[in-house]
């Protein structure tokens, strides 16, 4: 766990700030949970460009993450722990008694052998899934469900967690990364620990072509456009002043976007953090 700074022997990686990777056990992915990804690069089945600033980047595979984890009662043992490229966070191979293998979403602290569980019987531990009804209050938790059985659809970032403050009726309180406060209903499941690879803030890619390498493509800024391509575009020299846009027009920097009609509004006791 940690990050290093690259020398200098090349312009790339003057300012390079690398993960070490310290924590990962294989670099070759379990071929039976993985499957291949088509890249579009931002265009429709028409070859035309529907999404600005995607194209290129690395043949990438998909890991099949077991964000449900509903095999309860059963043990698992954790066989390696792995680098996945399409999420933040390092994923970890489980194996079950029973044989079956899947990947799981890698807490900070999980090793190699250890046992790892769901279900109503599982402990408090790091790496265990269990409802929040059952798990003791102030639980360091991720991989949170917003619905019973739909899996994990919050909390999934590296580094990320969030705590379980209390539990009113049959709904479970739950403070978020960003800030906000939202009640979730008591029988959705949850996984005990931080989320792994914590520096992931820190790294620095160093230069442009390691952002290609991702499949990001330059962005144009509104101010360097025309006026037929932006409302914030156009003008003698570097034109300054009037209010940001989007490029659809509607504003910028404080527009609430958010339906004030969404059902689970209602659900939220404390917006987020500005």
């Amino acid at each position: 766990m940690g990050v290093k700074r690259l020398n200098p022997v090349t312009p790339g990686t003057r300012f390079r700030v690398a993960n070490t990777f310290a924590e990962l056990t294989e670099s070759k992915p379990e071929k039976k949970l993985i499957i291949s990804i088509k890249k579009s690069g931002g265009r429709n089945n028409q070859g035309k460009m529907t999404m600005r600033y995607i194209g290129g980047g690395h043949k990438q595979q998909y890991r099949i993450i077991d964000f449900k984890r509903n095999k309860n009662g059963v043990a698992a043992t954790v066989k390696t722990i792995e680098y996945d490229p399409n999420r933040t966070c390092f994923i970890a191979l489980i194996e079950y008694t029973d044989g079956e293998k899947s990947y799981i979403l890698a807490p900070n602290g999980l090793k190699v052998g250890q046992t790892v569980m769901s279900g109503t019987n599982a402990t408090p531990d790091v790496g265990n899934t269990m409802p929040l009804s059952q798990m003791p209050l102030g639980s360091i938790i991720h991989n949170i469900e917003i619905n019973p059985g739909q899996g994990g659809r919050i909390v999934r970032s590296a580094g990320t967690s969030a705590q379980l403050s209390s539990r009113d009726g049959k709904y479970a309180v739950i403070k978020l990364p960003s800030g906000e406060t939202r009640m979730i209903l008591s029988t959705c499941c949850a996984t005990i620990g931080t989320l792994s690879n914590p520096d992931h803030n820190l790294e620095n890619k160093g230069k442009a072509g390691r952002t290609r390498w991702l499949g990001r493509r330059p962005r144009t800024r509104p101010a360097a456009m025309n006026p037929v391509d932006h409302p914030m575009g156009g003008g003698e020299g570097r034109a300054k002043g009037g209010q940001a846009r989007s490029r659809k027009g509607t504003g910028l920097k404080g527009h609430k976007t958010r339906n004030v009609h969404k059902s689970s509004s209602k659900l939220i006791l404390e917006r987020r953090k500005k």
